[in-house]
């Protein structure tokens, strides 16, 4: 398809074919997925649910109808107990009568709020004050439903459910009627298989009252990051989730006694109840099965027409970039007129790069040539002037003035040195300081030190890059400190006298000089302090902190200053 009409005018755009293909792709699944298979998966899910909770209902009818009962006969006899109440002895017959019209009725009775219990269904009085589940259903004044693993009065378990008895609207006690735990739960042996795996009634505080499996796999299967009392909504739901066993589980309740009792039923998710028909599978599995042949066709359309052409272009940029070629073959004339555009573009681009950086290459290679040869001349220029104020010293007429030009010609020397290492060095922006220093300093010990001085020279440097604006103020400082250093060093005392230079890092861009000598206590009354005014002012010039340190024999110069990646500001002095 990437021949006829295809090829020429707007049909031969990258951007209409892949719109074709993907429009052929999904109008399937646009039109028949979104419109059928949402309702018929939003029908089967609803009908599962409803399932679900119908045969919770139906399981839980005995525990519905017992509880719904008792509630209903408890707020009936706290109309009626306001009126026998006073006579305990006519009001525990009535009691005890109203307690036989039921099977599951172990216990009616009225508890005053003091905790006696004059009026009940036994005819026997008692003191229930110490009893926490009625001190709880006194304290609250509300209807509640409880359970009580050995009750007060039948010793057996029981479910009590306790109605607030007000006159005036004044709580005056509670009606209670329990009922048989044992004959409510009716526990089997065997669940259906069509049945919840664990079906428990619980009260508005999340307390189980009843279970129709034993309590320790009742408990296995309760949802985990869910409390009972979460659940307490007067609403049916399902939802999904784990089981305390760490098994995935489906959930249904339902409310039995409004505000006050739920069942919770637990379903394993491969219970037949919801598991939907073939014809709802196959639905289900209709959208997939478009949805993979969509990919495919799509896939096939942006490789055959956009993804081999590009990856090919790619490449051709890559070896471009690695090798400063360009491609032997080109893409051809069948592929999209976008594509085909960015390769053209490409190869021009490619064209002026190659042009481009042979012309800066040419302009590079001579400036460096004309930069090195500026420092070779400087450096020649300097090396004469040394040699012309040499025949000067020979014919000074004092050794002061010899002194003077001396320090004079170290210091046009110092600046040579500099210029000689950027010319002879393979980059002409940075040069090693280590190096720099050692060669300063050679020549200046040459000069200055005599072999029978007696003197130890200690060098430690770091391979310090550094430009050419801080190595000029850098050597000439280094010239002075170790000739003040020569100078007030005592060269009459061997094996005592030391001198020591170092250049280290003591930072990511940051160094330490450091020139230290020893001194003997003596001074030389020719100095005229221009040596230290220049040693601060190359300081300041290279932006460091200059300190000096005189400790016993000995004097220590130490210059901590920067040596930035990159060109910094220089200050003048």
């Amino acid at each position: 398809m990437t021949s006829g009409f295809l090829n020429s005018g707007f049909f031969g755009g990258l951007a209409f074919r892949v719109l074709l293909f993907l429009s052929l792709a999904l109008l399937p699944l646009g039109l028949i997925a979104v419109l059928q298979n949402r309702e018929i998966a939003d029908r089967s899910r609803d009908a599962a649910e409803l399932s679900l909770i119908a045969v919770t209902e139906q399981a839980s009818a005995t525990e519905r109808t017992a509880m719904q009962e008792a509630v209903g006969a408890a707020e009936a006899l706290a109309s009626i107990i306001k009126l026998v109440r006073d006579d305990p002895e006519e009001c525990s017959k009535f009691l005890n009568s109203y307690k036989g019209g039921s099977s599951l009725y172990r216990f009616v009775g009225f508890i005053e709020v003091n905790g006696m219990m004059e009026c009940s269904s036994t005819f026997k009085p008692m003191d229930l004050s110490e009893s926490e589940t009625l001190a709880e259903a006194l304290e609250s004044g509300q209807r509640s439903i409880s359970t009580v693993e050995v009750g007060a009065v039948t010793g057996i378990p029981v479910v009590l459910v306790n109605v607030p008895v007000f006159d005036d609207g004044t709580l005056i006690g509670l009606v209670a009627i329990s009922l048989s735990r044992n004959e409510l739960e009716q526990p089997v042996d065997e669940i259906a298989s069509a049945g919840p795996l664990s079906l428990i009634t619980f009260n508005a505080r999340g307390d189980i009252l009843t279970s129709e499996q034993d309590r320790t796999v009742a408990k296995k299967e309760l949802p985990t990051g869910y409390e009972l009392a979460q659940l307490t909504a007067n609403k049916r739901q399902v939802f999904s989730g784990t089981s305390t066993a760490g098994a995935e589980r489906i959930y249904a309740v339902v409310p039995l006694v409004s505000g006050s009792v739920f069942a919770l039923s637990s379903w394993s998710p491969n219970t037949p109840l919801l598991q939907t028909d073939f014809s709802g599978r196959l639905s289900a599995l209709l959208p997939f099965a478009m949805w993979a042949s969509s990919l495919i066709v799509a896939f096939w359309a942006l490789n055959r027409l956009a993804i081999k052409h590009i990856r090919k272009l790619g490449r051709q940029m890559r070896h471009f970039a690695l090798n400063r070629t360009l491609p032997r073959k080109v893409l051809g004339e069948n592929v999209p007129h976008e594509i085909f555009a960015m390769e053209s573009a490409f190869l021009g681009m490619a064209n002026s790069i190659l042009q481009d950086e042979a012309k800066l290459e040419d302009s590079l290679r001579a400036k460096n040539i004309l930069l090195k040869e500026v420092h070779h001349r400087v450096k020649n220029n300097l090396q004469l002037i040394s040699s012309i104020m040499n025949m000067q010293i020979r014919q000074a007429p004092t050794d002061e003035n010899r002194f003077v030009l001396q320090r004079l010609q170290d210091r046009i020397l110092s600046l040579a040195t500099v210029h000689k290492n950027l010319y002879q060095g393979d980059e002409m922006t940075r040069v090693d300081g280590g190096h720099l220093i050692r060669e300063i300093v050679s020549r200046n010990l040459a000069v200055g030190l005599s072999s029978s001085a007696g003197i130890s020279v200690v060098q430690d440097y770091d391979n310090i890059m550094i430009g050419p604006d801080d190595a000029a103020p850098l050597t000439l400082l280094v010239s002075e400190a170790v000739t003040n250093a020569l100078k007030y060093a005592p060269q009459d005392r061997p094996g005592d006298c030391r001198i020591e230079i170092g250049l280290k890092y003591i930072a990511s861009e940051r160094a330490q000089l450091r020139v230290l000598n020893t001194t003997g206590g003596t001074v030389d009354d020719r100095g005229t302090g221009l040596g230290s005014r220049l040693i601060h002012a190359f300081a300041r010039q290279l932006n460091g902190e200059l300190e000096i340190i005189e400790e016993g024999e000995t004097y220590t110069l130490e210059l901590n200053f920067p040596v930035p990646l990159k060109d910094k500001i220089v200050y003048d002095y």
